[in-house]
């Protein structure tokens, strides 16, 4: 018995304790939790995934990819019946993109000398070098073909060109008598920094407003010596001596001028040429050609003006000038006032972008110059050194920032205005100023494309409502196309090949 007990305890005695069944229990349980708050966790963070996927996919197809926002109260869009029957959106269409506004894309221009590779044509990449910065100035070399720059001039020829001499504008003249105005109420008017004395600048400022007309600083003085408005001859005018003038001079004093003197152009023809449906396959293609450019949608290019071609001969030339028109709340766009029945009674021409195409190469002189080009700042008294205005392309063009050379079958493109910083239009670009230098020899030809587009958006998308309707009709008819087959046949008689 007593060696059983001790062999039980010799056998027994190397077994180690177990260990405490508390220590072993709470382990495995926390183990188990982890893992089931680890899937509980992913459950619902995908769960929630799915719901915001949901939910963007129902605002998505709840609301459409092409409404135009009404948010401006506009009366052609948030009438009754659009709830039922929703009018037709111009930006609707698949090529102008986002649902709300649209985006109207720039290009960077980087720096000066700065090249990029754009795609204009199947199988073709064209170099773009950055010109100036101020204004976003850019050119493309051999954007035409030898052939395509004369199949323009020849399209032009047989359309007949026009003579672009400039005058006062009559109804100007029909406005100035309704108006009525005094002589102390013009002086403050043209009087820009109500300092109660009319400077050159200022006057000079005040023609270059007037359409069509160009007054030079010495043109002033002639008027004033023949007026004897301004006996002391420093050039300035009181109230006084502004009264010396009738009310008829002080507003109209360049028709007192000669016409060389008025002018703006000199020895310039020009013609406009359709390009839409229906059009000689060039002029298609080079407007297909600006759109891809400008990356801009085609409606907006297939609705701005047609192409204008214009010839200069030895000596013609363009004072500088800017293509659009500053913004003001009292001034319509010439393109859509008609349209959405503006009741403004001033309108200017509003031109986001201009494309030149120079059409042949020229001896000497005829360069487009950009007198203001990168200049730090822009300042109207600036303009005028040494009693000569820079706006003068007679007598400073060489005195110009930047000069461009015309060359056969290179473009040249540059935004008039700057962005809003939303992505749409905004104000004047003022350092857009250029002009055309006096061609010393031989024959210039130039076509000018102009994007016309609203710096008001919802007055550009009224006007797109109204205007894109009639556009399909017009492209339906074929009496415009017979015409030109026609006319086509004839020329051809004479021995000039249009392909």
């Amino acid at each position: 018995m007593m060696e059983s007990q001790g062999l039980s305890t010799i056998y027994a005695s190397p077994t180690l304790p177990p260990l405490p069944r508390q220590d072993r229990v709470l382990l495995h349980k926390s183990s188990v939790c982890s893992r089931t708050y680890f899937v509980v966790v992913m459950v619902f963070f995908h769960v929630y995934i799915i719901n915001v996927i949901a939910l963007l996919l129902y605002v998505y197809y709840n609301n459409g990819p092409g409404e135009l926002s009404t948010s401006g109260g506009d009366p052609m869009i948030n009438s009754e019946s659009s709830a039922h029957q929703p009018l037709p959106d111009p930006y609707k269409s698949p090529d102008l993109g986002p649902p709300v506004k649209i985006h109207l894309p720039r290009f960077e221009g980087i720096r000066v000398g700065h090249i990029q590779k754009i795609s204009l044509v199947p199988n073709r990449v064209h170099e773009m070098r950055t010109l100036s910065l101020k204004p976003l100035l850019f050119e493309i070399p051999d954007f035409l073909s030898e052939e395509e720059c004369r199949v323009v001039v020849q399209l032009a020829q047989l359309k007949g060109l026009t003579e672009s001499q400039n005058t006062a504008s009559e109804a100007r003249e029909e406005e100035l008598e309704q108006l009525d105005l005094s002589p102390e109420e013009i002086f403050n008017l043209l009087d820009l920094n109500q300092d109660g004395q009319l400077q050159l600048q200022e006057i000079v400022s005040h023609s270059h407003a007037q359409g069509g007309m160009w007054l030079a600083p010495e043109g002033l003085q002639e008027i004033f010596a023949g007026r004897k408005a301004n006996p002391d001859h420093n050039g300035l005018l009181s109230l006084e001596e502004f009264r010396r003038l009738s009310t008829e001079d002080a507003w109209r004093f360049p028709a007192r001028l000669s016409v060389k003197r008025l002018q703006a152009v000199q020895s310039r023809r020009h013609t406009w040429l359709y390009q839409g449906e229906g059009a000689h396959r060039v002029l298609q293609a080079l407007r297909s050609r600006v759109t891809h450019l400008t990356q801009l949608p085609p409606l907006l290019v297939d609705l701005s003006e047609p192409l204008q071609v214009v010839r200069y001969d030895q000596g013609g030339h363009h004072h500088a000038h800017h293509d659009s028109g500053p913004i003001h709340p009292e001034t319509a766009c010439s393109h859509t006032r008609l349209a959405v029945n503006t009741s403004t009674r001033y309108e200017t021409p509003c031109r986001y972008i201009t494309v030149v195409f120079y059409l042949n190469s020229v001896e000497s002189g005829g360069e487009t110059t950009f007198p203001v080009a990168d200049n730090r700042t822009y300042e109207e008294k600036a303009l005028i050194q040494n009693g000569v205005s820079l706006l003068d392309t007679q007598k400073s063009c060489d005195k110009g920032n930047l000069r461009v050379k015309p060359t056969q079958g290179t473009a040249i493109f540059w935004y008039n205005h700057l962005s809003d910083g939303k992505g749409w239009v905004g104000e004047l670009d003022e350092y857009s100023l250029h002009g055309d230098c006096v061609l010393a020899h031989g024959t210039k030809w130039v076509a000018n494309n102009w994007i016309n587009i609203d710096p008001d958006y919802q007055r550009q998308a009224r006007y797109q409502k109204l205007v894109a309707p009639q556009q399909d009709d017009e492209r339906d008819s074929t009496e415009g196309l017979l015409f030109w087959r026609i006319s086509l046949s004839k020329f051809a008689q004479h021995k000039i090949l249009i392909k």
